[in-house]
């Protein structure tokens, strides 16, 4: 396995294996065919505290706080992969979306302990499709595989 924070993997089973005591914030694909859906998803699955905000900026804002989660180890763990965001008639707003998770894995990973916040390690994990690992290659974001 690549030293990465973005992997594929077969299913959540193999996820819940290689990181059994990380909390997995499982988002269906078929259920966040939209930014808005994802958004809803997300904010569901880690708990978002008084989340409202719609736009990329409040997802970027959450996902840099994560102060609530008292796990180190967080997994977003995408299945569907091949539906994920399909409904959005712009790619260019899929590589947004994956380019944010690419940058808020890669600062929490660099986080300095002086900065008086937990540090977490971030985790997004697609079920294997053609499709994700297209955009992954496409956007040049290593991946490993589970």
């Amino acid at each position: 396995m690549k030293n990465t924070h973005f992997l594929v993997a077969a299913d959540e089973t193999e996820v819940q294996k290689a990181f059994h005591a990380a909390v997995i914030a499982h988002i269906d694909g078929k259920n966040a065919l939209s930014i808005k859906d994802f958004h809803s998803q997300i904010a569901e699955a880690l708990q978002f505290p008084d989340y409202e905000g719609t736009g990329l900026e409040d997802l970027d804002e959450m996902l840099n706080d994560l102060s609530w989660i008292g796990s180190k180890q967080i997994i977003i763990y995408i299945s569907n992969s091949a539906d994920w965001l399909s409904k959005e008639k712009s790619t260019d707003k899929v590589l947004t979306v994956i380019d944010l998770l690419d940058a808020t894995a890669e600062d929490w990973k660099w986080l300095d302990d002086e900065e008086g916040v937990d540090k977490k390690e971030l985790h997004i994990i697609f079920q294997q499709s053609d499709r994700i690992q297209a955009l992954l290659e496409e956007q040049e974001i290593p991946f490993g595989v589970l």
